[in-house]
């Protein structure tokens, strides 16, 4: 006898009732500067959705000085009344009619930065209801992934203190550290022969331009920066030049790593498709949070291409941890002020991904509630 069908017991709708908007700036914890602009401080909007059976879920995203609050007056009058009466459970749905509701103004880099914020908050509370956290939810291809230090390698720091970072990053366990270059060639060589020195053969260093050259610039330069010992070529040329990018790539054998800057799938495909890049850095604030970063990895997995993604490691753990082609995560504590414990890493030099449901973030509301500048509550 056939047995019927039983319907999976999937528990009933529990709506979002409210959705809170924060603003936390977060001042830089010592002066950097890459090869375009200083890092003053991080503005950080937050978003905590709530549902009627009282299930939190909190979402984030980031400008690096500027333009804090006006993502918030989007996030508060824009985005957060539609999330009212929402079921969590329908990111892909709810993401894509919250983008829709600013399709005048989307794609761009305002849109996608607070659409990020919401979008975590969702799968946040989406990943609570299922008990599961989120680098299981969405994959689960890895326990844990290799760190590399970007904290010490900024373009402002001296000689002698990058030399000593290195080290440091090499005594933690790091199994990489990225300089960031845009100095005269001679001074950039000169600094990355200085660290390669001090790193074992085991361990990387990535370097990072911040989109500062020309194509000829960077085509010269590759060859050099590679003799050096560079394992990466990060942010190369603007990153609206695709073919650029292409021609680069094609005249050396050094990797090229793109994406942070990068906000919707179609314009990683664009790369992909032109072979222009090597490693894909989607940041999951500017592509528009976690629904459109997984479409972007899975994408980089079928061009047979590996994940790095930029900046925001708290996040990115989970992330790339869900995904086969997911190679590295990028250290810079910069949420350690709002955090209660920070992220998990191992002796060895590896992040690990939180356990608990949901994100995992361990927020510490009592200091974010004391550093807030802004706020506001819809119903």
């Amino acid at each position: 006898m056939v047995q019927e069908h039983q319907a999976p017991d999937f528990r009933s709708v529990d709506p979002i009732v409210q959705a809170e908007i924060l603003l936390v700036d977060i001042p830089a914890k010592f002066p950097r500067q890459d090869a375009i602009q200083p890092f003053l401080k991080q503005e950080t909007p937050m978003v905590r959705l709530t549902t009627r059976d009282g299930v939190v879920g909190v979402g984030y995203t980031y400008t690096l000085g500027t333009g804090g609050t006006g993502l918030c007056r989007l996030l508060a009058d824009t985005l957060a009344p539609q999330l009212i009466g929402a079921d969590a459970r329908a990111a892909e749905a709810l993401w894509w009619r919250l983008n829709r509701s600013m399709n005048s103004i989307s794609p761009g880099i305002a849109t996608s930065l607070a659409l990020a914020a919401v979008d975590m908050a969702v799968w946040d509370i989406r990943c609570q209801l299922a008990g599961m956290p989120l680098h299981l939810m969405v994959g689960g291809a890895h326990q844990r992934l290799p760190l590399y230090d970007t904290e010490g390698g900024w373009l402002n720091i001296d000689d002698d203190a990058l030399v000593a970072n290195a080290v440091s990053a090499r005594e933690r366990g790091f199994h990489g550290f990225k300089v960031k270059v845009g100095r005269a060639l001679a001074e950039d060589l000169r600094r990355l022969r200085k660290v390669r020195d001090v790193l074992p053969d085991t361990m990387q260093m990535m370097i990072d331009a911040n989109q500062i050259f020309t194509q000829g610039e960077a085509i010269y330069r590759a060859a050099a920066y590679a003799a050096a010992g560079a394992a990466w070529f990060e942010e190369p040329l603007p990153a609206s030049d695709v073919h650029g990018h292409a021609l680069l790539r094609a005249s050396t054998a050094m990797p090229i790593a793109v994406g942070e800057t990068l906000q919707n799938p179609h314009v990683f495909r664009e790369y992909m498709q032109q072979d222009a890049c090597s490693i894909v850095q989607v940041d999951a604030a500017r592509v528009g949070g976690i629904t459109p970063w997984l479409k972007v990895a899975h994408m980089a997995e079928a061009f047979n291409l590996s994940v790095a993604p930029h900046y925001l490691m708290e996040l990115h753990v989970s992330l790339a941890c869900a995904v086969p082609n997911a190679g590295w995560i990028e250290h810079i504590p910069q949420l350690d002020a709002l955090l209660s414990s920070p992220l998990m890493m191992s002796p060895d030099g590896y992040a690990v991904p939180p356990a608990k449901p949901g994100l995992g973030i361990d927020w510490c509301w009592p200091t974010i509630e004391t550093l807030k500048s802004a706020e506001g509550v819809v119903r």
